[in-house]
């Protein structure tokens, strides 16, 4: 390149060396924008130098000197404040769906959005519990077809897979393509989902984006558009618990006041509820009944009790013998599998410490069945329970 050449990017120069060297606490003197221009091969007065920063201004760059006899010259504003990135870096870093490769990629390219001392402050790590990235690089990629193929109005073809107890990839349908029309993208649970519609079941179905391989757009117009005219995205992921399918139902809840907050976290504002007595309210939802479903209302504990309809109760028990009891919650006689279950009145005891190694595995079966071996019928009788003491069962667990 020749010394004319060069000449001509040395405005350019300048603004590199303001954009990555300053910014509030650190400004470059004159020596200092001649010195790098030197570097670049560029031999430069003070005066043409004026003239670019003056021109560099009339186009919009905040350039700004400090106060100070020969002050020296920073960036003012950016597109992006400090604070903002830091958000951004935050989000990348504990984003599920982003891989570790990637975040670091995306990170980098934020930090170029600062001064290289302000970008020290984005290499931060967010601690997250229990944080699994995922490992499909191609997702980034899955979107952007996706999204062709919306604004393409093409149906796409793709295969899907799940993971086997090897820990391995296994293709569904042993290998076929899925052909669905894709309607929109649904972040939920901190996962993509592909809301699409399936013109083989007649029916609008959701598949997890970083799951998706090989997708391809199709020449085929896609199907299902007056279908999704009256489909609400936000009142099917409210419904639908961690994007587990499962029959509609309206199911009427008790719940005590203080479980409103988790209420409305769950379902939005516009969840209707309504006053039972003075310590509880009445919530009507409609959701998809799943497993996901029952286990979010036996984490709410005797707090929640289900009113409406009765064979929620029957459904559980299919889910798991454990959840009637975990549904009603407070203090229960239960007999058979657990799913008989009598309400008692609660113990007179201060607290029951259970200790259980992570190293000692038991069988439920055998324990029970060791339980009433040692006495059948002091554990379990009523009368045992109704003493509203605690004690009698743990002599006969002696």
């Amino acid at each position: 390149m020749g010394k004319t050449e060069h000449q001509k990017l040395k405005i350019l120069y300048i603004l590199e060396l303001l954009y990555e060297q300053t910014d509030e606490k650190h400004a470059v003197k004159m020596r200092d924008i001649i010195a790098y221009l030197n570097q670049k091969g560029i031999l430069a007065e003070r005066k043409s130098i004026y003239r670019d920063l003056e021109m560099l201004q009339d186009f919009g760059v905040d350039i700004l000197r400090e106060q100070e006899y020969r002050g020296g010259y920073y960036i003012g504003s950016r597109d992006f404040e400090l604070a903002e990135l830091k958000l951004l870096v935050d989000a990348v870093q504990s984003s599920k769906f982003i891989t570790q490769k990637k975040s670091r990629e995306l990170i980098h390219k934020l930090e170029k959005l600062v001064s290289v001392y302000e970008a020290k402050q984005l290499q931060r790590q967010v601690v997250v519990t229990n944080r699994n990235k995922t490992i499909n690089e191609n997702i980034y990629y899955n979107i952007d077809m996706i999204y062709n193929g919306i604004s393409g109005d093409v149906k796409i073809r793709f295969q899907y897979f799940s993971w086997n107890i090897e820990k391995e990839m296994e293709l569904r349908r042993d290998g076929a393509f899925y052909e669905v029309s894709p309607l929109v993208l649904s972040w939920d649970d901190e996962n993509y989902y592909l809301i699409a519609y399936d013109e083989e079941d007649k029916i609008i179905k959701h598949f997890r984006v970083d799951k998706m391989l090989k997708i391809l757009l199709t020449r085929k117009k896609r199907e299902g558009l007056k279908q999704f005219e009256t489909f609400d995205i936000a009142s099917y992921s409210k419904k639908t618990f961690g994007m587990f399918a499962g029959e509609e139902e309206t199911v009427t809840l008790l719940c005590e006041n203080d479980m409103i907050g988790v209420v409305i976290d769950r379902f939005g504002q516009e969840v209707n509820v309504r006053k039972a007595d003075d310590m509880h309210f009445r919530a009507r939802l409609h959701v998809a009944v799943s497993g996901q479903f029952y286990g979010w209302l036996c984490g709410l504990g005797e707090k929640v009790e289900i009113i409406e309809p009765a064979e929620m109760r029957e459904i559980g028990e299919k889910v798991g013998a454990d959840v009637p009891f975990c549904l009603e919650g407070g203090t229960k006689l239960c007999t058979g599998i657990g799913t008989a279950i009598k309400k008692v009145a609660s113990f007179r005891c201060d607290s029951i410490v259970i200790c259980k190694p992570d190293t000692v595995s038991v069988s439920t079966a055998d324990a029970y069945k060791k339980v009433d071996a040692l006495n059948p019928h002091a554990c379990y009788t009523d009368e045992t329970v109704q003493q509203r003491y605690v004690y009698d069962f743990n002599n006969n667990l002696q």
